[in-house]
């Protein structure tokens, strides 16, 4: 089984229809891709069908997040080329993670068996109880199987299923970290407002200034992104370290 951001596969891999339907393109384009240098070749299995796993599936989600930005495809190319040939699904759902929009995906409406598709299992009653439980899904009707999904979480949710956690345990850890980006991003807007922007303001409105302010705005916040990322990632591991001396 496999899916998008690292999720994990097993042999024998996926058909070019079966990656398709699970990343939501067309086989077309990922032939295409394939021939742009954007995906890597297949393994070769019987009968000579191509396999498919998970590094092309975290490939397809960067390509998607790179379009969403506004790159050509030319541009797209240039940043792929420039990465390691060894990065694994993980590395490439991290670079996935720095180029986000910060703006929210917007909902998918999916049925019972396009959610299925997309995610590459079954769900049970149960699992679908706990993604909504997460805020991954909402149903659009009550006892109806056509869902809004959230399509930034989708995965992770799913991949959380397999996790030997409790639900409570789930949600005061997802509060957790809502709790604390939500206090971060608060203080650091109000340091920009207060140190940039504002300074700015004190001769008045200028349409020229403000688009400046636009500007370094979306540069800044992939750098603030990627600061963010290193920093927990490092205090993480100090955490655990002290927490668990023994294992490390």
């Amino acid at each position: 089984m496999a899916t998008q951001e690292g999720q994990q596969v097993q042999a024998p891999g996926l058909t070019v229809d079966e990656l398709a339907a699970r990343a939501g393109v067309t086989v077309r384009t990922i032939r295409f891709y394939g021939t742009r240098g954007l995906l890597p070749p297949p393994v070769i299995g019987p009968r000579r069908v191509g396999r498919y796993g998970e590094e092309h599936l975290a490939r397809l989600a960067l390509i998607e997040e790179l379009q969403h930005q506004g790159l050509t495809l030319a541009a797209i190319e240039r940043y792929v080329r420039q990465l390691p040939e060894d990065l694994s699904p993980e590395d490439l759902a991290l670079h996935r993670a720095l180029v986000a929009s910060w703006a929210p995906d917007a909902p998918a409406e999916l049925t019972r068996e396009q959610l299925e598709r997309r995610v590459g299992r079954s769900l049970t009653g149960s699992d679908i109880d706990r993604l909504e439980a997460m805020d991954v899904l909402q149903p659009l009707t009550e006892g109806a199987d056509t869902f809004r999904v959230d399509p930034a979480t989708l995965h992770l949710g799913v991949r959380l299923l397999e996790v030997p956690i409790g639900l409570d345990t789930l949600l005061a850890s997802r509060k957790v970290v809502l709790d604390h980006t939500r206090s971060m991003a608060r203080e650091l807007t109000r340091l920009f407002r207060d140190e940039v922007w504002e300074p700015y303001q004190e001769g008045g409105p200028d349409p020229e200034q403000v688009e400046t302010m636009k500007s370094l705005s979306a540069h800044m916040q992939p750098m603030v992104v990627q600061a963010l990322v290193t920093a927990f990632q490092r205090s993480l591991r100090a955490e655990l370290k002290d927490s668990f001396p023994a294992e490390e």
